[in-house]
């Protein structure tokens, strides 16, 4: 369904340097000024559609259809897209993907946490929810082939990269900074992509949010996964879909120390609510989704030094060659608000599995000083500066 709307908003220079910055960026910006702005309902997404709209581009709003229900992504999230649209006097699209986002996103988390694993939906969800889904929509119903969102990230284009490849570059504000969630986007799309906020504070954002009067201007973000939101917490989403099944806490020599309800419960690094009595503090150091059990250990046994990375999306650089006669230097992220940790990389051959998947890219990574909780099914994102030269999920 789509909604056209013919008022529009005319706001006063902007407040801040930033704004004005983002605002000769998009001016200059090279070719067609059409674009499809993913409008989530919250103020990043709602300034990337109002910034596009005064520097006179002609915008059209995409808001994705993913659950029915209440929820920041749902109703609510549906209805400021809509008001936002309308304040700006835009176009407003919004696109059915429920049945997509089930069978993506939903039936993934429940197989991964069933069997033991932590999986990481966003950047899944980037990849093949929103961002190809989105541009391919765009493209086909609306003739429009480039995309914005409010993310907080930048891309240098191949026309002025230094290797002819589309590069991610995290954004500016290393609070914000989302690069990591974006590192499994292919070029395709990375070349076709408009980051207006790439360069902005989150208070900058707030600020020229409220400049233009946007009725989301002050509306809170989201704290959990839209899951865990829409179902009021984490626990309750798997509830819904994951019957219960106690098994043991145990410790690496197999001693029982206490009883769980589900695996899927727990994650790599977990201390606080074990239910477990022991003279010291325990940690999760692996999910056997095998034998149904967590296993837990001191803090000074779950530390590793190694990783096996699969599915690996060398964004900003070409695959390395492999063997490769010296390992790359990289800093590597292990969570979203990881700092990054200096490793080394070694390309490794693939498996059958990776081939038929078409993911045939994998590493191990030696990090310089070992890690607290890696963690199976989370994504380890490579950078070399401010450049995501790649990224994969973390098997081993």
């Amino acid at each position: 369904m789509s909604v056209s709307v013919a008022t529009s908003s005319s706001p006063a220079a902007p407040c801040t340097p930033a704004g004005l910055a983002a605002l000769e960026r998009l001016r200059d910006w090279p070719g067609e000024h059409r674009v499809a702005v993913g409008l989530s309902g919250g103020v990043d997404s709602s300034l990337t559609a109002a910034l596009l709209v005064e520097a006179g581009w002609q915008v059209e709003g995409l808001t994705l259809w993913l659950m029915s229900g209440k929820g920041a992504c749902c109703a609510e999230g549906l209805v400021d897209a809509a008001g936002i649209c309308e304040q700006l006097g835009v176009p407003h699209h919004v696109v059915d993907f429920r049945a997509h986002f089930q069978a993506q996103i939903v039936d993934f988390l429940v197989e991964g946490y069933a069997a033991g694993v932590t999986p990481l939906p966003c950047s899944r969800c980037n990849r093949e929810v929103k961002f190809g889904p989105m541009l391919q929509w765009a493209e086909a119903e609306r003739g429009i082939g480039r995309l914005a969102t409010g993310h907080y990230a930048r891309v240098r284009h191949g026309a002025v990269s230094d290797n002819g490849r589309h590069q991610l570059l995290r954004g500016l504000d290393t609070q914000k900074d989302q690069s990591y969630f974006l590192y499994d986007l292919p070029q395709e799309a990375l070349g076709r992509l408009v980051f207006p906020l790439g360069e902005l504070t989150k208070a900058d954002t707030r600020l020229e949010a409220e400049r233009h009067g946007l009725r989301t201007a002050k509306k809170p973000e989201s704290q959990d996964l839209c899951l865990a939101d829409h179902h009021g917490s984490m626990k309750a989403f798997l509830d819904a879909y994951l019957p219960p099944r106690q098994g043991q806490i145990v410790l690496a020599d197999g001693t029982v120390v206490g009883e769980h309800d589900g695996i899927e419960h727990f994650t790599i690094g977990q201390r606080k609510g074990l239910g477990v009595a022991w003279s010291e503090p325990l940690h999760v150091v692996r999910l056997d989704g095998a034998m149904n059990q967590v296993v837990v250990a001191p803090r000074r046994e779950a530390a590793r030094a190694e990783a096996v990375v699969g599915a690996v999306n060398w964004v900003s650089v070409p695959p390395p060659e492999e063997p490769i006669v010296e390992p790359l230097e990289v800093a590597v992220q292990v969570r979203y608000r990881s700092a990054p940790e200096p490793a080394r990389l070694f390309p490794l051959p693939a498996t059958e599995a990776d081939r038929a998947a078409g993911r045939p890219h994998r590493v191990r990574l030696e990090f310089a000083d070992a890690q607290f909780s890696i963690t199976p099914g989370q994504a380890a994102v490579f950078y070399e500066g401010e450049v995501l030269l790649g990224g994969g999920l973390i098997q081993a």
